[in-house]
C-alpha cells in the first residue's frame, strides 16, 4: 500500500461519536481477493512502520490482522499483545486480540479477552461487536467446540500406574 494511499485512508473523518472510531490503513475488506504477494508486501509495508512508530496501537494492530490473514498465528498473537500492551484503551486491538483466540479455539481465553473489549467499548457500533463475538463465543462453550484444557497434574496418575505394575511383578514372580 503506498503512502499516499495510507494518508487518504487517515484522512477520512471518523463520525461524532462519544469515542473517536479508530480507522486503521487496511486496504482491503474482503481477505479472500487479497493475493499473497500482495499481503506479503503489505506486511513489509506494516513491519516498517511499527519499527518507525512503537507507540502505535493502530499500527501493531493492522501488522497482527495481516499475520493472522497470513496463518501466521504466533507472529499475530505476539503484535496484537503489544498492540493492547501500548494502548490498553484501544479497543479494536482487544477485539482482534480476542478473536484470533477465539478462531483458534482457546474459547474461555476469548471470553475473557472479549470481556475486557465489552468494557472497552466506546459506542454502540463497538459494543454490538463485541457482544456478538461474546455470543458467539458462549454458544460454542456450550456445544463443547473448544480445546480441552489439561489443568490436572500427571504425577498421581504416574506413580500409581508405576505402583501397579511392581504389584503385578512382584505377583507373577512370586506365583511362577
Amino acid at each position: 500500500m503506498s503512502a499516499s494511499a495510507l494518508e487518504l485512508v487517515r484522512s477520512i473523518p471518523a463520525p461524532a461519536l462519544d469515542r473517536p472510531i479508530h480507522v486503521l490503513p487496511v486496504p482491503w475488506r474482503d481477505p479472500h481477493t487479497v493475493s499473497p504477494a500482495e499481503l506479503k508486501e503489505y506486511i513489509g509495508f506494516l513491519e516498517k512502520a511499527c519499527e518507525e512508530h512503537p507507540q502505535s496501537a493502530d499500527l501493531h494492530t493492522c501488522l497482527g490482522m495481516a499475520y493472522a490473514m497470513n496463518f501466521d498465528a504466533y507472529k499475530s498473537m505476539d503484535v496484537l499483545e503489544k498492540a493492547v500492551k501500548v494502548d490498553e484503551t484501544h479497543f479494536l486491538a482487544q477485539l482482534k486480540l480476542s478473536e484470533l483466540w477465539y478462531r483458534l479455539r482457546g474459547l474461555e481465553k476469548a471470553e475473557e479477552e472479549t470481556l475486557k473489549a465489552v468494557q472497552l467499548a466506546g459506542n454502540t457500533w463497538e459494543l454490538s461487536l463485541a457482544r456478538k463475538q461474546l455470543q458467539t463465543i458462549r454458544e460454542l462453550r456450550r456445544l463443547g467446540t473448544q480445546k480441552p484444557t489439561w489443568n490436572k497434574p500427571l504425577k498421581t496418575p504416574a506413580f500409581a500406574l508405576m505402583g501397579l505394575m511392581v504389584v503385578l511383578s512382584v505377583v507373577r514372580v512370586i506365583w511362577r
